[in-house]
């Protein structure tokens, strides 16, 4: 027998086994109204209206569904009224302009677009058939009674289409289908332990490669969603005390934030031997891992993975034969991007790169398929991180795509050297990650240019143009960049004193 696998299984099993049970603890202090605890019956409710909403609207099925919007239990619950019932869902992330999110709307070719309150204005230069505000707008969303018109079930069909940075100006559409979800959300939850006694914090963006798959996991064992809207260290451990919190996902900046608070926070350490938390986005300093098992007592996870893997291709956790190791020895082996997930095959090429395959790999870049048959020429992806596989785990050394990740976050240095460049003083500009602590890789502007112009004005006027996570965090003048004979940039020659005496070039 052949059974598609889709999104709304989740659901379905959700509202069959534990309808009275809380779903979702939504986010309290938000510009809109928020919805409270809900149950898993109700949140079954809201999603039906949702699809049922579209259907009224005229919006077919395959058609996309925009949503930008912090964490929030609106956002959450149209990852099921929107894929639930044939439609694709394109979260967007809240911290782009109105010019990248307006790309990103038009590229993907949304029918309808769901702002977060405090982004209204965006729909002032965004033209979409259907727009609504989220809050402002709940009675038009989720006010039908009636029931959604049944969809045939296809697990090949489009489920997401999450826009990433990489190796071009322009971010490219992920296209994620319900069988590559449900695979990375059904293997992800396995090897993470989730089961129907988790409360897990939302710590995690939830437009950042569709929550890592969270949100479906923990729907399917009827665990509890607790929404966080704004990321503070103080306050993640306050929610972690207040909702018996067992589990959260994290890029290094966020722990960072956490450890910094732990540091003045009065009393026993909330979750101390329950807590486990995901790290992924860069590689975490072994003492940061040092850290959080001792000073928080925490479990430490990380994966390694992109928005193309969905993202899940290995996993770094505790085993038995690390049991009677001093503590510096674990954290060293933990801080290793992993072993292979369940189903998935990994390999170097001849020049290091990483290779995977799985059953969760992205179909293709949405209306690019020039950069699908790139990314997955010989039947592998192509990951553009460099790497070395011993003893059956992957040490990640290097990152050959032109691409920063700071604080969890995909960087194009390209889109950054274009912004910059077009600022009148700038005649050359080369943007490259540096480590830092903190946010993992700093943006950093190296930039030959015409006296009179400062660091601080370049980077005003980035900000004009780019998110303000993508903007440099420190602009270094230079007389020169180094080049080839052709003219092309050197970039681990002016990487190469910033990472001096690091083991791998990502940090």
């Amino acid at each position: 027998m052949f059974f598609p696998l889709t999104i709304r299984d989740f659901l379905d099993r959700a509202t069959t086994v534990y309808p009275d049970r809380v779903a979702i603890v939504d986010e309290p202090d938000q510009p809109a109204a928020p919805w409270g605890s809900i149950s898993y019956a109700e949140l079954g409710r809201r999603a039906r209206s949702q699809a049922a909403t579209l259907d009224d609207l005229g919006v077919p099925v395959g058609a996309r569904v925009a949503v930008v919007s912090q964490n929030s239990a609106r956002l959450l619950t149209s990852f099921f009224g929107v894929c639930g019932w044939g439609r694709v869902l394109v979260p967007v992330n809240f911290r782009l302009t109105p010019a990248e999110i307006g790309y990103i709307v038009r590229h993907s070719g949304a029918e309808v677009l769901m702002v977060d309150p405090t982004l209204r204005g965006v729909l002032d230069d965004i033209e979409c058939e259907h727009t609504f505000v989220l809050g402002q707008d709940d009675d038009r969303i989720w006010s039908s009674t009636s029931e959604p018109r049944s969809w045939a079930a296809d697990e090949t069909a489009t489920a997401t289409v999450n826009y990433t940075s990489g190796t071009t100006a322009r971010p490219k559409g992920v296209q994620m289908t319900h069988r590559n979800l449900w695979v990375n959300a059904s293997v992800f939850g396995w090897q993470a332990s989730v089961d129907d006694r988790d409360v897990y914090l939302h710590t995690l963006p939830l437009f950042h490669v569709n929550g890592w798959g969270h949100p479906f996991a923990v729907t399917g064992m009827g665990g509890r969603h607790i929404i966080i809207r704004q990321i503070d260290g103080a306050e993640i451990l306050r929610r972690i005390a207040e909702h018996d919190v067992t589990y959260l996902c994290a890029a290094p900046a966020v722990v960072a934030t956490i450890l910094d608070a732990a540091e003045t926070w009065e009393g026993e350490i909330p979750g101390r031997d329950r807590v486990r938390v995901i790290v992924a986005g860069a590689p975490p300093p072994t003492r940061t891992i040092e850290r959080v098992r001792r000073d928080l007592g925490w479990e430490f996870i990380q994966i390694y993975g992109l928005t193309e893997t969905a993202p899940l291709l290995t996993m770094s956790r505790m085993r038995a034969e690390w049991d009677g190791l001093e503590p510096a020895e674990q954290a060293r082996l933990l801080g290793r991007a992993g072993a292979p997930a369940l189903g998935v095959r990994l390999k170097t090429d001849d020049d290091g790169e990483v290779l995977a395959r799985s059953n969760h790999n992205l179909h293709g870049y949405w209306d690019n398929p020039e950069a699908t048959a790139e990314a997955l020429a010989d039947d592998w992806f192509h990951t553009g991180d460099g790497g070395i596989v011993q003893d059956g785990y992957l040490t990640i050394a290097d990152r050959k795509k032109d691409v920063i990740i700071t604080g969890g976050e995909n960087v194009s240095s390209i889109e950054v050297e274009d912004a910059l460049m077009s600022h009148p003083a700038v005649r050359e500009a080369a943007v490259i990650g540096i480590p830092d602590d903190k946010w993992g890789e700093l943006v950093t502007a190296l930039v030959v240019a015409d006296g009179g112009v400062s660091a601080a004005e370049l980077i005003a006027h980035c900000r004009e143009q780019l998110a303000g996570y993508k903007c440099p965090k420190k602009v270094e003048f230079r007389d020169e960049l180094v080049r080839t004979a052709t003219g092309k940039l050197q970039k681990f020659k002016l990487r190469e004193p910033y990472w001096r005496g690091h083991g791998r070039q990502v940090h």
